[in-house]
């Protein structure tokens, strides 16, 4: 199985989630937005596996600074613009297998998503 996580180094959640991984023998590889970026394409099957809500981080810092007008309106295409311009916006860590796709870390669903007994 090819496992790939999605986030940025410094996030306190991308660090828990690497932590559970490594503990759990769960290889992986790590995509660095701020070394790699994201591109459109990638953007755009997430938003039709999840929807854009479940991707866009509207509570971090990144998102509550920008001007009021770009937080109004959002649909599809505003937030995939918005993710792509401020790949932290994204909602960390996306974890991408072989057929599925998920967002955000909770122990209990990366236990269950492994077969994992707890």
């Amino acid at each position: 199985m090819t496992i790939t996580i999605y986030g940025i180094p410094a996030c306190d959640t991308m660090k828990k989630a690497r932590t559970w991984l490594d503990t759990n023998g769960i290889g992986y590889t790590f995509h660095d937005y701020k070394k790699a970026g994201i591109d459109r394409a990638t953007l755009e099957q997430w938003v039709e596996a999840l929807g854009w809500e479940a991707l866009l981080n509207r509570s971090g810092t990144t998102f509550r600074k920008l001007p009021d007008a770009d937080k109004v309106d959002l649909d599809a295409p505003r937030a995939i613009d918005l993710m792509l311009a401020q790949p932290s916006m994204i909602r960390r860590p996306v974890l991408v297998g072989d057929g599925w796709i998920e967002t955000g870390f909770k122990p209990e669903r990366y236990a269950e998503r492994f077969a994992i007994a707890g």
